[in-house]
This record gives C-alpha cells, structure tokens and sequence, in this order.
C-alpha cells in the first residue's frame, strides 16, 4: 500500500495538483484504508499541526516584510545598497546581493524578498545594460539568503520540530549566510566586463541614503539581538517586527496609511495560507508514516550504509535537493526531519548543524524549477519563460552548492559565533 501511495502522489505531482492537495489526498486515502487508524485522524492532525506558538511566527514574519515592502522600508535598503556599491562596474547586481543579505536580517521570507526587491531591481538592472536573465537570475538567487540569515522562518519551523534552541540556529547561520552572499557577488565580479558601471555618488548623498534608512538598518539588531540574549521568543520576535514595521513605516517615513491595512493583511492571509495548509497536510501524512514505521527503515538503511556521517549528509543534501524541486520547505521539514533526525544522532552529527544544512538545501530548491516559487516570482516579474530565468540563477545556484558542501566537511568552521554564545548545545 505504501509504494502505491507514493506512485498516487507523484501522479498528483504530474498533473498539476497543488503540493497541499496531493500531500491531503494521500493522507486521506492511505488512512481511510487502514482499520487501525480512525478517519479523523487526518483532520485533527492538520488542526492540530498548526496549534503551535512557534509557527504563529510563519505569518507575522510574512506581514512584517509586507509591511516593509508597502512602507518604502526595502526601497530605502534597496537606495543604501546602491550608494555603497552601484558605483563600480555590476554594481547594481552586487547592491541586489547586498540588500537580499540586509533584507534578510529582518524579514526571513525568500519570497519577499523576491517581490519586494524583484519588482524595483529587476527593472533597474535591465534598464540599465543588463540581460534580463542576469537581472532575473542575481534576484531569484540572492533572496535565498533570506532562509538563511537570521531570523528565517525555515529555521524557526525546524527548530520547533527538532527541539533546538531557535536563537543557536539562528547564530550559526549567521556566517554561512554571509559567505553564500559574498560566493554570489564573486561570480558577479568574474563575469563583471560584461555589465554596466553606475554612477558614483558624492559622499554627502551616501551618508543622506544610509541616514534615511538607519530605522530600517536598526531592526536585524533589534530582533537578533533580543532572540539570543533570551528578552523574547522567535515569534515574539515576529511580533515585534510587525509593530516597529508598522509604526517606522506610520509614523517615521508616512509611507503606509490606515486605509493601506486591510489589502497588506488580505495578502499576508493569502500568502501565508499556502505554507501553512501544505504544513497541516504533511502533517497527517506524517502520522500514515509513522504507521509504516518508515524512520526505523531510514535509520537502518543509515546504519548499515558505509562512510559514516559525511555519506548521510551528502545523501541529505541530494534529497533535500530533490524535493526542493516539487514542495516547498515547511511541509518538507514536517515530513522528513522527524525521519532522518534519529539517523544524524545516532551518527554523532550535531541537530543544529544538520538544521542549517537542511535550510540552505530547501533555500536552494527556491530557486530550482519547476516548484521554486522564489524562481516563478522573479520569471513573472521579468515576464521570461522560467527556463530562461534559470539560466541566468545557475551560475550563482553553482557557488551556493560549494560552500554548502564546505559546510557538511568542515562544520566546525562555521561555528565559532554560536558556540561562543551557546556552548553548552555544541
């Protein structure tokens, strides 16, 4: 029953039903066909799945970089990373690293990022010299940092389901997240005589554009800052996010007006909707695997596998991989980190370690098609076939997949600021 299931879901997957559909149908069919487990099962695992303090920060997360994006915030982030580097030649396409990295020290949404700087650089780039592909390609590519660099709501979900500490998982992908920032914007300096050069402003006017976005610049301090010396909570961190969002955008820049509120929540609902019902569906398909007693399979199958845990996380890293490709990262995460998290333990491999190598695996598959949703954006902004989208973010997905398998070879050197700060958890 279980391999025709699997058949039943890959058969959705080709037709085009939603991840979340497939993954409830599955879950509904495969429990219906069981005696030993009642039919509602299926519904209260999905209420039941989303009754989690933690993953309220899914959504406050989303409204808070809605927020910044209707309240002129990403503009004026967009306008200091501009000023800094837009001079030099493929200075636009550095500044759209740049600010991806900024942009995601506040918001931890690759898809906000993606239609929040997509919309104004992508059509910055291309007027200014540069192929749509690359325009399209540095945009899709550098919003992954968004999972990555702390707060990210990958981070949060994984750390909820694996029982880490939220702000260690944050602190060590702090450093990761600067290197894959800093690989993409090597590739724009390899492949730089192919692209403009901008204007150098004088440097009253870069001090003018830095000083008008400090509130902005002041928030990753704010919410990083508050998560690890344990003054709130991820989500409370969310929260807060929101409000300063909100009031920053009210009050200090008065780009946001009362009337705004309603249509930024509308599509916060409408956003969050989509990770939040694939959660609840992978949810109840969880409970028809663990009937078949699938993790004790993988943790055999890990076991009795040769080369010990770097094997296990190469084989993690093609598989995430692989499913980034189909599914989004929350319902991945609720799926198989409960399976392959009993493995990694028994094989001596830290849960916070494997956690950041989960997220820059699913911030990958953003970007990896048909499903990537970071990619689909960018494509749609550009208004470009996604193959031609993916075309132009290869290059920069290339250099992302080298530090990642840096990082599962020589963990220890990306460790240093969350075991200064978390020493008791490494």
């Amino acid at each position: 029953m279980g391999v025709l299931l699997v058949v039943l879901f890959i058969v959705f997957i080709v037709i085009g039903v939603p991840i979340s559909f497939g993954l409830g149908m599955v879950s509904l069919i495969g429990i219906i066909s069981l005696d030993a487990i009642p039919n509602m099962v299926v519904f209260t695992k999905m209420f039941n799945g989303l009754g989690s303090f933690t993953l309220l920060a899914v959504p406050l997360f989303i409204l808070a970089a809605n927020l910044m994006n209707e309240g002129s915030i990403s503009d004026r982030l967009i306008n200091v990373s501009t000023a800094l580097v837009g001079h030099v030649r493929g200075g636009l396409a550095h500044a759209n690293v740049l600010v991806s990295m900024i942009f995601g020290g506040i918001s931890g949404s690759s898809q906000a990022d993606t239609a929040g700087i997509g919309k104004v650089l992508i059509p910055a780039m291309t007027k200014q010299g540069y192929d749509v592909e690359t325009s399209v390609g540095v945009t899709a590519a550098s919003s992954t940092l968004g999972s990555i660099i702390p707060p990210s709501i990958i981070m949060v979900v994984y750390a909820g389901i694996a029982n880490v500490s939220t702000g260690a998982l944050f602190m060590t992908g702090l450093i990761p997240g600067i290197m894959l920032g800093l690989a993409q914007m090597s590739v724009i300096f390899v492949k730089r005589k192919k692209f403009p050069q901008g204007q150098r402003l004088a440097f009253k006017e870069i001090c003018k554009q830095i000083g008008g976005a400090i509130p902005a610049l002041l928030t990753p301090v704010i919410l990083i800052g508050g998560i690890v010396s344990g003054f709130f909570t991820p989500t409370e961190a969310a929260g807060i996010s929101c409000l300063y969002a909100f009031l920053v955008s009210f009050f200090v820049y008065r780009s946001i007006k009362l009337k705004d509120l309603p249509r930024i929540l509308i599509e916060t609902m409408k956003l969050s909707s989509l990770s939040l019902f694939a959660l609840a569906t992978a949810n109840a398909l969880g409970e028809l695997m663990s009937f078949y007693h699938l993790n004790d399979a993988v943790q055999e199958f890990f076991v009795a596998l040769p080369g010990g845990r770097f094997i296990f996380l190469l084989v993690v890293v093609m598989f995430f991989l692989f499913v980034g490709t189909f599914m989004d990262a929350i319902p991945a995460l609720i799926l198989f980190i409960p399976i392959i998290l009993p493995s990694a333990v028994s094989l001596g491999i830290n849960a916070i370690v494997l956690g950041l190598i989960c997220a820059i695996t699913l911030a990958m598959g953003l970007v990896t098609p048909p499903y990537g949703l970071c990619l689909l954006l960018a494509a749609s902004i550009a208004d470009i076939p996604i193959e031609r989208a993916f075309k132009g973010v290869l290059p920069y997905l290339l250099v992302s997949l080298v530090v990642l398998l840096i990082l599962v070879f020589f963990p220890d050197a990306f460790l240093a600021i969350p075991k200064g700060l978390f020493p008791r958890l490494y």
